[in-house]
C-alpha cells in the first residue's frame, strides 16, 4: 500500500504524505485494548453473566467498570472508522476504497471466525468441564472445530468478531446513500452544504451530547436489555444497534470533512464534563432497577437510564478523543506499534482471555492479580504473535495495508545474542 493512503487502524493528516494523526492512533489502540481487559473482566462479576466460567474471587467494581467501559468503547472505534473512512474514500476512489474495505474487514471477519469460533467454543468447553473437576484439554479443542459442523446453526453466536460485520454494513449502507443521494444532482449538493453546517454548528454547541443523544437514547429503548446490546447472536441486523454504531460512523465521516470540526467537538470542556458526571450518574443509580419490573416507576427509570446512557456513551467518546489528543500530541513509534498491533490483537485475545480465565478460575488469588495476570499474558502473546507471524507478512498487509519491519523478534535476538557474548566474556576472562 501507498504510505499516503491511510487504511486498516492508521490516520493521516489531510493534505500530507506520510504523518499520522497520533492522537487517534493511541485512541484507536485504547478503545481495542480496553476491549481486551473488559472480555478478561467477565469472570469477575458477582452476578453469573453466562460467561465461560465464573471466577471464585469476584468484586462489584468490576461490574462498575464493564458498565463505564463498554458504554463507550466500540462507539469510539466506530466514530475513528467513520473519520479515517471518510478520508480514505477520497483519497482512493470508489473502486479502491471497496477493495479495501472487504480486504481489511470482509476477509478477517470470514477468516477469523473459521479460525477463531471453534477455540472460543472450546473455552466454553473447557468452563464446563472445570465444573466437573476435571478439564480435557484436547478434547475441548477437537469438540470446538466439531461444533464447525452444525453450521449454520450458531453461525454468530459468541463471536466477538460483530463489529467487523457492523463495519462492513455501515460502510455499504454510507456508500449506497452516498450514491443515491448524488443521482439528486443539484439536490445532492445544497443538501450536503446543510450538512456540512449542521455538524459545524454541532461541533461548535456546548450542548452538542445533548442533541446527539435524543436520538440515541430513542434506539436504547428497544434494545433487549438496558444500556448498549452486544449483537452477536445472528446474522439479522439488530436495527436499533446498527442505528446507533451508525450514528457514530457517520458523524465521524462527517466531521473529516471539515478541518478542526473533530477537534472542535472533543474539546475537554466543563459542560461536557458535567453532561458525562450526569449521564453517568443517572446510570448507576438507574441501573438496578432493570431486575425488578414491579418497581413503580420502572418505565420513567428506563427512560431516564436511556437517556443517562446516551449521554455517557457520547460525552465519553469525545471526552477521550480529546484526552488523546493532549496526551499524544507528539509523535511517538511506541503509540504507533501499538496502533498497529492492535487490530490483530483485537482479533486474536478471545480465545486466549477465556482459556486463561478457565485455568486461574479456582486459583486462591485475589481478583485483581488475576485479571492483571490475563490482561497481560493475552496482550503479550498477542503482540509477539504480531511481531513474528504478522507484521512483515502478508497478514500484515492484509490488516494494516503494508508490510513493517519487525520490532520484538530482532530485539529478543539481539538480547540473547549480547547475553551469550557477556557469558563468552566472562568464562574467557575466568580462564585466564
Amino acid at each position: 500500500m501507498n504510505s499516503s493512503i491511510p487504511q486498516g487502524p492508521l490516520v493521516a493528516l489531510p493534505g500530507t504524505e506520510n504523518s499520522r494523526l497520533d492522537y487517534l492512533d493511541a485512541t484507536r489502540a485504547f478503545a481495542l485494548l480496553l476491549g481486551i481487559v473488559f472480555h478478561a473482566s467477565l469472570s469477575f462479576t458477582p452476578a453469573f453473566l453466562g460467561w465461560a466460567v465464573q471466577d471464585v474471587s469476584t468484586c462489584p467494581l468490576v461490574a462498575l467498570f464493564m458498565t463505564i467501559s463498554h458504554s463507550f468503547r466500540m462507539e469510539t472505534f466506530f466514530l475513528l472508522a467513520g473519520f479515517l473512512s471518510q478520508l480514505a474514500f477520497h483519497r482512493q476512489g470508489v473502486g479502491a476504497f471497496v477493495r479495501s474495505r472487504l480486504l481489511r474487514i470482509v476477509v478477517p471477519f470470514v477468516v477469523g471466525w473459521f479460525m477463531l469460533h471453534p477455540l472460543v467454543v472450546s473455552g466454553w468447553i473447557m468452563g464446563a468441564a472445570s465444573l466437573r473437576g476435571r478439564v480435557d484439554v484436547l478434547g475441548a479443542l477437537l469438540g470446538g472445530f466439531r461444533s464447525l459442523a452444525t453450521l449454520p446453526q450458531g453461525l454468530f453466536t459468541g463471536s466477538h468478531l460483530w463489529f467487523l460485520y457492523y463495519l462492513a454494513l455501515i460502510t455499504a449502507l454510507t456508500l449506497a446513500v452516498r450514491g443515491l443521494m448524488r443521482t439528486a444532482g443539484s439536490g445532492h449538493t445544497v443538501g450536503l452544504r446543510r450538512a456540512d453546517a449542521l455538524v459545524a454548528s454541532l461541533a461548535n454547541s456546548p450542548v452538542s451530547v445533548v442533541i446527539l443523544a435524543i436520538p440515541t437514547a430513542s434506539a436504547l429503548w428497544f434494545m433487549r436489555f438496558w444500556g448498549m446490546d452486544t449483537p452477536d447472536q445472528t446474522l439479522v441486523p439488530q436495527l436499533p444497534a446498527l442505528f446507533v454504531f451508525g450514528s457514530f460512523f457517520v458523524l465521524g465521516w462527517m466531521l473529516n470533512r471539515q478541518g478542526e470540526a473533530l477537534s472542535q467537538i472533543t474539546r475537554l470542556t466543563l459542560p461536557r464534563a458535567i453532561w458525562a458526571g450526569l449521564g453517568l450518574a443517572a446510570v448507576l443509580i438507574l441501573g438496578d432497577i432493570e431486575r425488578d419490573p414491579a418497581h413503580p416507576h420502572y418505565l420513567a427509570a428506563h427512560v431516564a437510564y436511556a437517556a443517562g446512557y446516551a449521554l455517557t456513551m457520547w460525552s465519553f467518546a469525545f471526552l477521550t478523543i480529546g484526552a488523546f489528543r493532549k496526551l499524544a500530541a507528539r509523535p511517538s513509534a511506541f503509540i504507533r506499534y501499538l496502533a498497529d498491533s492492535s487490530y490483530w490483537m483485537y482479533l486474536l485475545h478471545l480465545p486466549v482471555v477465556v482459556w486463561l480465565q478457565v485455568a486461574v478460575a479456582e486459583l486462591p488469588l485475589h481478583w485483581s492479580l488475576k485479571l492483571a495476570l490475563i490482561s497481560s499474558v493475552t496482550v503479550g502473546l498477542s503482540l509477539l504473535t504480531y511481531d513474528l507471524f504478522v507484521r512483515s507478512t502478508f497478514i500484515g498487509w492484509l490488516l494494516n495495508g503494508r508490510r513493517r519491519e519487525r520490532v520484538i523478534a530482532p530485539w529478543l535476538l539481539s538480547s540473547i545474542g549480547l547475553r551469550w557474548q557477556v557469558r563468552i566474556g566472562i568464562r574467557t576472562f575466568a580462564k585466564r
